[in-house]
């Protein structure tokens, strides 16, 4: 049975050898590009590739007018099956993404592969630290594995715009969820977000609220029991984060919680609030 939400540590390594399943490796560090790719280079589960997210996982360049798409906009889809090409993905294959951030990174390519109609694609549940914690190895050696065969396939995921979310401040259809830290969502951290605030309306879900005290995913009766309240149909709910990359935890644990549905608006705060025209919310919702 393929994993599409979470697969454990102990599953992993009664798989980790298989042909069919490819692991992707996506350490990284918002702070310093690097960090990444040296972790990665230090030591990686077996047959694990690096994905980065600025590499690998964006496309920085400007909108069709020039406009600022956030710090790490999606590329095509076009784009990113090629890249899936280069780590040997097939349209079987069982996908398996780890991190070392509870899953924060992991998760947006969890996302991706869904947005380009992949599957069987799981999350580490606990990260690299729970596959230590199981007595698991890690290599240096770097795989070449011949190109993959995956197509482009109607898209698991929704996105919207930032027009989409201008037009929600006035229908107010759609809860717009935050992924990031209280005090950025208050607009109190501008070391990370120079405009600090939140969109209007917003509700706050850290995405480390989705996990429990040993970097595990809560189960899913608790995600379900904490995502309730705050929404009212997962279909009329946008996430967004600082750059469209935690706001996919929360994709994935609504998932787990049988809550499927919600949008990303991948440009997130940082396209957002490059716009002095868009409002702007701060302190306490």
């Amino acid at each position: 049975m393929p994993y599409t939400t979470l697969i454990s540590a102990t599953e992993l390594q009664s798989s980790v050898n298989q042909a069919n399943v490819v692991i992707l490796d996506c350490r990284a560090e918002l702070t310093d590009p690097r960090a990444g790719a040296i972790a990665y280079a230090a030591g990686h589960i077996p047959s694990a590739q690096h994905a980065d997210p600025d590499l690998h996982l964006s496309d920085k360049s400007p909108g069709p007018n020039g406009e600022f798409r956030g710090r790490h906009p999606l590329p095509s889809q076009e784009a990113f099956i090629q890249q899936l090409h280069r780590w040997g993905v097939n349209s079987t294959s069982q996908v398996i993404v780890y991190d070392a951030h509870g899953g924060m990174f992991a998760s947006r390519v969890w996302w991706m592969l869904r947005w380009v109609g992949h599957n069987d694609v799981a999350l580490l549940d606990g990260g690299l630290a729970a596959w230590l914690a199981v007595g698991g190895t890690l290599v240096t050696d770097i795989p070449q594995p011949a190109s993959g065969n995956i197509s482009l396939r109607p898209a698991i995921t929704t996105t919207v715009t930032a027009a989409d979310i201008v037009n929600n401040l006035a229908t107010k259809k759609c809860t717009v969820l935050d992924a990031r830290a209280a005090d950025r969502f208050r607009g109190e951290n501008e070391t990370i977000d120079p405009v600090g605030g939140r969109i209007p309306g917003a509700k706050n879900r850290w995405f480390k609220d989705n996990l429990r005290d040993d970097g595990r995913f809560k189960t899913a009766e608790q995600l379900r029991g904490e995502f309730q309240p705050l929404i009212s149909s997962p279909h009329e709910t946008i996430l967004q984060c600082g750059s469209g990359i935690s706001a996919c935890h929360n994709a994935l644990a609504m998932e787990i919680a049988g809550l499927s549905g919600a949008s990303l608006y991948p440009g997130s705060w940082s396209e957002w609030s490059a716009d002095s025209s868009r409002p702007v919310a701060t302190g306490a919702a």
